[in-house]
């Protein structure tokens, strides 16, 4: 397949996430459209629930009536998961579905980017293209793959000031 799939969100009828997941992925399955459309989810995150005495921890759902799609945008496969039981469509603008762009879907937690996807070192000459220093351009002095941050030196006022970013904020200057 030429075109690389992308993750789209499906808006779904409230409580029907997981019956639209395992619809599509039934559907999928029954029509041998693995390559169409290789992932669905539904973002999930763990929270302790704290009762009187008793602390437990479960999962809920990070966007309620919603589920998102990795899938390649063909009349098949929009098809398929938009005459789905209980998705009442695509989020975007009429009726085009509009793909997440690599940034919203690592902060939707859908997809983690590996470690090895970082592509910086310490050193590095990079420009910070968004949040409260966007258009600032500074040198990388320490990288944390954990939290997946970079310090980055930034020339303000005839100093350089430390500023910890989030690694998806900058971009090598060529």
């Amino acid at each position: 397949m030429a075109e690389e799939a992308k993750w789209y969100v499906v808006h779904t009828y409230s409580g029907y996430e997981n019956k639209v997941k395992a619809n599509i992925e039934k559907s999928v399955e029954n029509r041998g459209m693995q390559d169409l459309i290789p992932d669905v989810r539904v973002p999930m995150e763990e929270v302790v629930e704290k009762k009187v005495e008793t602390e437990k921890i479960v999962q809920r759902k990070i966007f309620p009536s919603y589920v998102v799609v990795k899938m390649v945008m063909t009349d098949e496969s929009w098809f398929v998961v938009r005459n789905t039981r209980g998705v009442t469509g695509f989020v975007g603008p009429g009726s085009k579905p509009v793909p997440l762009s690599a940034e919203e879907v690592e902060k939707m937690g859908v997809e983690k980017i590996r470690v090895a996807d970082i592509k910086f070192s310490i050193g590095d000459l990079v420009e910070i293209k968004s949040g409260l220093m966007e258009g600032f351009s500074g040198k990388i002095t320490s990288i944390d793959n954990k939290t997946r941050k970079v310090n980055v030196a930034v020339s303000m006022f005839g100093r350089e000031t430390p500023v910890e970013i989030d690694y998806t904020q900058v971009d090598s200057v060529e």
